[in-house]
């Protein structure tokens, strides 16, 4: 495979991921912040081998040990530019890759003990979202040809749920909400304590930015129906039957009229993607790639200097 062009900073991130047409993953002052908070983790007060590194230059590869989508490449290059500004990296395969056993990933050089103090921090992020996309991408391939999207949820681990969901992106699904503060999901409780569907829809809509949408969740046919008629801009279909959607989902439509809404299925199991898909809705949304998926397993081969160009 060709190597992906060299870049720095959030160039780097946007050119690979823009390589393997994923939408990018932009180095924010919040991811900043979390690379250097992961690095401290691991360092504490100081790698105690550098004195034997000290003053040396050292080469490394990257290798897949097992078949799977690789995601977290991007990653690298800002990492181990924390320790060592002058680290090289060159990335062969761009995220969101199908990658195979003993294939080379990525090549970086520089500062020895830099090269050893980065390791393990930067292989458990990129083996961890590798783990994430390789699910992912297991369940889309489930979908195609269907037109149904797969979405992910906001089971996520708290501090990396933006790396997990451009994962996601990366095995070829689409991200749901990334957080409270972006789509309005109207459940149960909502509408009991504001005292009705109508009633918690109106009050969302009068304090949230108007490009926000509104998204009601229904348990029961009844529910699902008084969602479209309440004018809820998607309804999230929580663990029916495919069978049951069947029917079910061509009388929304018709309630709905020409207006379009978003009619989801959530609570699936993943043997049964293809049997939703099959009754009309436009999207699937599983927590299973990011609550259930193994880590890709990446190795980092220590080997003499070589240049890079």
């Amino acid at each position: 495979m060709r190597p992906c062009p060299r870049a720095t900073g959030s160039e780097a991130l946007t050119a690979v991921t823009a390589a393997a047409g994923v939408s990018p993953l932009f180095l924010t002052p919040l991811l900043q912040r979390q690379l250097a908070d992961w690095l401290a983790e691991d360092l504490g007060r100081g790698d105690l081998t550098a004195p034997a590194l000290a003053g040396r230059r050292g080469s490394a590869q990257w290798l897949a040990k097992a078949e799977g989508c690789f995601c977290g490449g991007v990653l690298v290059e800002p990492l181990f530019r924390l320790l060592d500004p002058g680290v090289v990296v060159q990335l062969h395969v761009a995220d969101g890759s199908r990658v195979r056993a003993g294939q080379p990933l990525l090549e970086l050089a520089g500062d020895a003990a830099a090269l050893v103090a980065g390791e393990r921090t930067a292989l458990n992020l990129a083996m961890r979202l590798s783990g994430v996309a390789t699910a992912t991408a297991q369940l889309v391939a489930e979908l195609e040809g269907t037109g149904v999207r797969l979405a992910d949820t906001r089971k996520t681990t708290p501090g990396l749920r933006m790396l997990e969901k451009y994962a996601v992106r990366c095995g070829g699904g689409v991200n749901h909400r990334l957080g409270l503060d972006d789509a309005a999901m109207l459940k149960e409780n909502h509408q009991a304590w504001a005292g009705g569907l109508d009633q918690a829809l109106a009050l969302v809509r009068a304090h949230a930015p108007w490009p926000a949408r509104v998204i009601v969740e229904a348990e029961t046919a009844a529910e699902a129906e008084a969602a479209v008629r309440a004018g809820a801009d998607a309804v999230l279909l929580d663990e029916f039957a495919p069978e049951a959607l069947v029917a079910l989902v061509p009388q929304l439509r018709a309630l709905a009229g020409g207006r379009g809404v978003v009619l989801e299925a959530s609570g699936v199991r993943p043997d049964q993607l293809r049997a939703y898909a099959a009754t009309g809705i436009d999207l699937i949304s599983t927590s299973a790639p990011v609550t259930r998926s193994a880590w890709l397993d990446l190795s980092m081969r220590f080997h003499s200097p070589f240049p890079l160009v």
